[in-house]
């Protein structure tokens, strides 16, 4: 291979919300919750663009035993900051029966900008995702990576999926978050660029335009990040249980890996118009790991347990490589199993079964994912 091979690692973002141990109803952060989390975290968690939010940010992992250790460390130390405010954090990418309208959002000046500048969309945004970063120094390869991967952003949005109910409603979507994600200006796939050249340029016309004020307002699923040298993928929805996470994160390194494996072979994978990528990101939306995916080489749909079995013999080797073997192998337990949306379906089902009206099998499915956030940290 020509080109240094690069380093890969990774970085994981996630935002959480706050909800009453008693009523599972979201509740704001506190100032001195803040402070506590900040006092053992420093810079590793933030105050969210909603009061009821929270965000931790691992820091840069060689390896996804590394983010292991890093986020369950931030996973604890946030709940147990929590409870001693009477509060739990989800990792769920809406709330199953808080209303949008009766939330606030923080009182710091960037978030209030992007409240006057957003004007109600920005109201509507009780949501919550998980970002990956990979670590790719070289900028032009970059966005040949970019180029590539958006094609595998609708299967790992579909693992994820964790948002079916919005507002006390279940709405027969898997990610109900993305349709109000997609709301805002500057989101959905990234379109595709010759270099980093085109990228700069692009970005810099709105800059000069003062439309926005840096590249951390482009929201694309995937996209180079503003502040490190990596590419930052961020269409999946949160997940509850830390181990689909690190799942999700060492699958999206490892199909980076491939990637550029494949293009320092002269082999590059092809470039798929968003069109038809955006029909496969709809379907992972709507219908999670059920209904299967578009393969574009065969033109036809294909089980999304074979897109999994497909995926996981592209990258056997980066897994390898990479150090993150069982945790690939373990996109196969999600597919078993079910995301986090088919789960929280079954707990509203369950308790209506049980004689529980829709509220209180709504708050079971709330107390549900109070727990799944502690599992395995």
């Amino acid at each position: 291979m020509g080109q240094e091979e690069p380093p890969f690692t990774i970085g994981i973002e996630e935002e959480y919300l706050l909800v009453d141990q008693e009523t599972y109803a979201l509740a704001h952060a506190p100032d001195g919750l803040i402070s506590a989390c900040k006092k053992d975290l420093e810079s590793k968690v933030s105050p969210e663009f909603l009061q009821c939010q929270i965000e931790i940010g691992t820091g840069v992992c060689q390896t996804i035993a590394e983010a292991r250790t890093d986020l369950s460390h931030l996973r604890r130390t946030v709940a147990r900051h929590a409870a001693d405010f009477g509060l739990a954090p989800i990792a769920a990418s809406c709330h199953p029966f808080a209303d949008w309208k009766e939330q606030h959002h923080t009182d710091k000046e960037r978030y209030n900008k992007l409240r006057r500048d957003l004007a109600g969309v920005a109201r509507r945004m009780l949501i919550c995702g998980m970002h990956v970063h990979v670590g790719i120094p070289d900028k032009d390869m970059r966005i040949k990576l970019i180029n590539q991967l958006k094609y595998f952003l609708p299967h790992l949005h579909a693992l994820s999926t964790s948002s079916p109910f919005w507002q006390g409603e279940d709405t027969g979507m898997n990610s109900y978050r993305l349709t109000v994600f997609d709301n805002l200006p500057r989101t959905g796939l990234p379109p595709q660029m010759e270099d980093w050249s085109q990228f700069s340029a692009t970005v810099d016309t709105l800059i000069d335009l003062g439309l926005i004020e840096d590249a951390s307002k482009i929201w694309w699923d995937l996209r180079p990040s503003s502040r490190f040298p990596t590419i930052e993928s961020r269409i999946c929805d949160v997940s509850p249980r830390m181990e689909v996470t690190l799942t999700l994160a060492a699958l999206t390194q490892c199909l980076t890996r491939m990637l550029w494996r494949k293009s320092m072979d002269g082999d590059g994978w092809p470039v798929v118009q968003n069109f038809m990528v955006e029909e496969n990101r709809w379907r992972a939306q709507r219908y999670g790991i059920s209904e299967g995916l578009i393969d574009f080489r065969r033109k036809s749909l294909i089980p999304f347990s074979q897109a999994v079995d497909e995926i996981l013999e592209l990258v056997a080797d980066d897994a390898e490589a990479l150090h993150c073997v069982a945790e690939v192998q373990a996109a196969r337990d999600i597919v078993t199993d079910g995301t986090s949306s088919d789960q929280q379906r079954k707990v509203y089902t369950g308790a209506l079964e049980a004689g529980a009206n829709a509220q209180e099998a709504l708050r079971a499915v709330v107390a549900s994912l109070v727990t799944e956030f502690g599992k395995n940290l």
